[in-house]
């Protein structure tokens, strides 16, 4: 039997998506190495080797959303110019500055995360841990998951995606790799929102993007 987690696992490994996981685990009787031959052959599974090349072309892309409430300016990097004009690559890039629309990471991913920043959530999440009367030899265990979380929230390669919550950035990106044939990576971002510290009536903007991406 093909379970959730047999696919969850055999995406993360190869990058193919969903259904092509789901395929090969079933026509392999649940086999996840003959699985992965399997997307290979069919050239599903190629975006791990393709990870390590150099990208240096690609897209800088601006996004605004409501009227000019919320902007993001992000790069990404391809291997060629020639991908970098596809609409396969722009597409990518759009839906990733909605993401960022819609999300509010801090940061691209969770190596970019400070040592500083990572013990100063630790201790927040230790005094959680006790508050709630957890015993002391759990804590740590507890507070390790809870950064897990952390990690989901903040960093954008690890956020749900959010036209489909299923998949995170990451697994979006690889997939993508997969499809075009070139490495992709996200550079950079930057996101604005129209009087962000400033005192003024409170509006959810970020949920308003993701009414507009789910439309």
């Amino acid at each position: 039997m093909v379970t959730a987690e047999m696919v969850k696992e055999l995406r993360e490994r190869t990058g193919a998506g969903m259904m092509d996981c789901k395929k090969a685990l079933t026509e392999t009787n649940g086999d996840l190495d003959k699985a992965i031959d399997f997307l290979r052959e069919k050239g599903l599974a190629a975006a791990a080797k393709k990870s390590s090349r150099i990208a240096s072309e690609g897209l800088v892309e601006s996004y605004i959303h409501g009227g000019g409430r919320i902007g993001v300016l992000l790069e990404v990097n391809c291997e060629t110019d020639f991908v970098a004009k596809t609409d396969d690559f722009k597409a990518l890039v759009r839906d990733i500055a909605m993401q960022i629309a819609a999300a509010n990471p801090t940061y691209v991913a969770r190596q970019e995360v400070s040592e500083a920043i990572l013990n100063h959530e630790r201790e927040i999440l230790r005094a959680q841990a006790l508050n709630e009367g957890k015993p002391a030899h759990i804590v740590e265990k507890m507070i390790e998951g809870r950064l897990e979380k952390f990690y989901k929230e903040v960093c954008l390669l690890e956020q749900p995606y959010i036209k489909d919550p299923d998949k995170t950035l990451q697994q979006l990106i690889t997939e993508s790799i997969a499809k075009i044939g070139e490495n992709i990576s996200v550079r950079r971002f930057a996101r604005f929102q129209l009087g962000e510290g400033l005192e003024k009536k409170s509006n959810d903007f970020a949920a308003e993007v993701m009414a507009a991406v789910k439309k």
